[in-house]
């Protein structure tokens, strides 16, 4: 049986589910073993961050209390480890701030599956794992803040400079206004109703998209602000960003439908495309991550 409970504490670590699975089914004592350092199966899994086996593990109904409050030689328990970070196990996700808001989530599902009572236990260093998921997390906490900043200051000057073109635009009338009556020359034209429209959408959301941005950057970046409230923030800030480049783009183009003859408007297409190029670019840029932001926002550790 020592080749067997080797094999089922080297599964745990390295995330082999199939292999525990079918262990556990046989030997359901296996869920006992420990390895030399005293960790069992469930300190491995949640130490090495694999939801399907803790997950597994805690579905079974063959864990008991016995099995949560078992401690390692440290005497860290199963939400201790679960609330240490280490650089050498991180989680397949973009962004440092990323990583915390993960590593957040992590600690609350396995604080969520265990005794009450285990929350509070001090291992030998006289610390609980509340206290080892500050300490261990500070450095990451800081770089995460950086990483948030950089992305919003540069963010912010883009979505200013939509906002101060779309101002601009949106207080502009295409051809003029009728002298007798006030109203646009082209007001039963469909194009300049695209235009008003794009025109004040531009505005709307690039000025939404500066006030999410200079608040993630005014933010005071405290570990629960990590989990919820900025990655909130930074996925409506990409959100009304997108959004405001987007109405940007079809307010350029519609507008100059006025300007030019049937004859050129074909032509222009290709001049359009090129003008638009450079904000494409950065938009692109930025999309993988906006992507990232929404998988993340509605995932929990389980679905990894």
């Amino acid at each position: 049986m020592a080749k067997a409970d080797n094999i089922v504490l080297m599964a745990a670590k390295n995330g082999v589910v199939e292999i525990i699975e079918k262990f556990l089914k046989v030997f359901p004592a296996v869920i006992h073993d420990r390895s030399a350092e005293m960790k069992n199966i469930l300190i491995l899994a949640a130490e090495n961050r694999h939801p399907n086996v803790y997950n597994l593990l805690i579905n079974k109904n063959i864990l008991t209390e016995t099995t949560f409050l078992r401690v390692d030689l440290n005497d860290n328990n199963v939400l201790h480890v679960a609330a240490t970070y280490k650089k050498d196990r991180p989680w397949p996700i973009p962004g440092v701030a990323l990583q915390m808001q993960w590593e957040i989530k992590w600690f609350e599902f396995v604080k969520a599956s265990i005794p009450a009572g285990i929350t509070f236990r001090r291992n030998q260093a006289g610390e609980t794992p509340e206290e080892v998921f500050s300490k261990t997390h500070e450095d990451l906490m800081k770089e995460g803040r950086d990483w948030l900043i950089k992305t919003s200051e540069s963010c912010s000057v883009v979505a200013a400079l939509i906002a101060g073109v779309a101002f601009a635009t949106s207080a502009a009338i295409p051809g003029g206004t009728l002298d007798t009556s006030g109203k646009p020359i082209f007001e039963t034209q469909p194009a300049f109703q695209v235009f008003s429209i794009s025109s004040l959408l531009a505005l709307c959301f690039s000025v939404t998209a500066l006030v999410m941005f200079l608040a993630i950057i005014t933010s005071r970046f405290q570990e629960k602000d990590f989990d919820t409230n900025l990655p909130v923030k930074l996925l409506l800030g990409f959100s009304s960003l997108f959004v405001s480049i987007a109405a940007m783009l079809v307010c350029f183009c519609t507008g100059h439908f006025f300007m030019i003859g049937d004859k050129l408007k074909y032509a222009a297409y290709p001049v359009y495309a090129l003008t638009c190029f450079p904000v494409s670019i950065f938009a692109a840029a930025q999309f993988p991550l906006y992507i990232d932001l929404l998988r993340l926002l509605s995932r929990i550790p389980l679905n990894i």
